[in-house]
């Protein structure tokens, strides 16, 4: 497996090196319409992050059909190219060179905040539009003009989970938190569940640090429990968090479970399985918001996974999410056309043009509805507050929506 990813990642860098040299031209030259009107997206498709990234290549690819039956943009059909820019920092930047240089009027991605404090820079000095549908660490849309992100910031959603921990069980005292130390994403968000804790009254009687590919958290788990917390905490990504959850079932430990954005996929199930059952978590999604918009996209999510009888029929959030930000593209390209027909524009023109249109916008989407700051922060109304119910088979399960 390894070996397989570097080449991949040595095929991808080549690639990407290749066009560079061209890069002036291409920016200056006309926008490419001969396959339809040019997105690009990169996803971790590949790599610790996979199971992020293959819940949102279903999300983009219905959004991108919604769009084209709907007469794409205004007659001419959106044409998709996907990127898998791996789980690291280096994947995701050679990816999105590789995007830009084919002369994609917008970027949908990286799947992962560390990879986008890396590879964002690039398309910001590119002038290329990118919406990040995961991306939910402090300081995303400062990184430059160009950058956006239809993902509300941790610190708007982490604090929801941690009050509705304390309406369920007033008597939480003692809160011991864990995260993964190499993960910027995961660092960011264990500092604003202790700033959310620290509010409600409750220091952490201890602060567990972690690695991304841990598999053993025994020595951990045991000094945490130590503690005697009533209140556990985790800022983890899915792999790792599923197992440590696991694990601090299998030892013993019985209290409540709140987790973060990086666990809100049910690509977690067959990993923690039935101790998966009971744990809190906050969303900027849900499955039963009843408007028209999310209504369709429901639909067509249960339409697509019915020919596989094993997979829950409801999307789950970083679905949704993706599919919002090629329908937020996709919305602001057919804005755009018809003020400047893209015909006529040199694809930096349509870029730059493309930008204005979607911090301009106001889009109904299955998040509700969602703007944007003129920094590209995502305005969004609606949050909630999830428990994970496990069915019994222990290895399906839902996020419950709870009042």
């Amino acid at each position: 497996m390894k070996r397989r990813l570097a080449t991949s990642l040595a095929a991808l860098l080549s690639a990407a090196a290749a066009l560079s040299s061209c890069q002036a031209s291409d920016d200056q030259g006309p926008v490419n319409l001969s396959k339809g009107v040019p997105v690009g997206a990169v996803l971790a498709l590949t790599g610790n992050a996979n199971v992020y990234g293959q819940d949102q290549k279903i999300g983009i690819e219905l959004s991108l059909a919604a769009l084209n039956a709907a007469g794409g943009v205004n007659g001419k059909p959106l044409f998709l190219s996907i990127e898998d820019g791996g789980s690291a920092e280096p994947s995701a930047n050679a990816a999105f060179t590789l995007q830009i240089n084919r002369g994609m009027l917008a970027l949908i991605g990286p799947t992962l905040s560390q990879q986008a404090f890396s590879a964002d820079p690039i398309a910001q000095r590119r002038g290329v539009p990118v919406v990040a549908p995961s991306n939910t660490a402090t300081g995303i849309p400062e990184i430059g003009h160009f950058i956006s992100r239809v993902s509300a910031q941790s610190s708007v959603i982490a604090p929801l989970s941690i009050a509705k921990a304390l309406q369920l069980n007033p008597g939480i005292r003692r809160a011991a938190v864990f995260y993964a130390q190499d993960d910027v994403y995961s660092t960011a968000e264990t500092v604003i569940f202790q700033q959310a804790l620290t509010a409600k009254g409750l220091k952490p009687v201890t602060v567990q640090r972690t690695q991304l590919n841990d598999q053993d958290f025994q020595s951990q788990i045991t000094a945490a429990l130590n503690q005697q917390p009533d209140l556990v905490v985790l800022s983890l990504q899915a792999m790792d968090g599923g197992n440590l959850i696991r694990q601090l079932r299998e030892l013993g430990y019985r209290g409540a479970i709140v987790v973060g954005n990086g666990m809100n996929t049910p690509n977690i199930y067959p990993i923690c399985q039935r101790y998966c059952d009971g744990i809190l978590i906050a969303q900027a999604y849900s499955p039963e918001l009843a408007t028209p918009a999310n209504q369709r996209f429901t639909a067509a999510f249960a339409a697509a996974q019915a020919r596989n009888p094993k997979v829950s029929p409801i999307p789950p959030q970083l679905t949704a999410q993706a599919y919002t930000a090629m329908q937020v593209i996709g919305e602001a390209l057919a804005r755009l056309d018809r003020s400047k027909p893209l015909k006529g524009l040199k694809v930096s023109q349509a870029r730059r043009a493309l930008m204005d249109e979607i911090l301009a916008g106001t889009y109904q989407t299955p998040l509700g509805e969602i703007r944007f700051t003129p920094e590209g922060e995502v305005i969004q109304k609606n949050f909630f507050v999830a428990k994970v119910r496990m069915n019994p088979d222990g290895k399906s399960g839902r996020f419950t929506l709870l009042p």
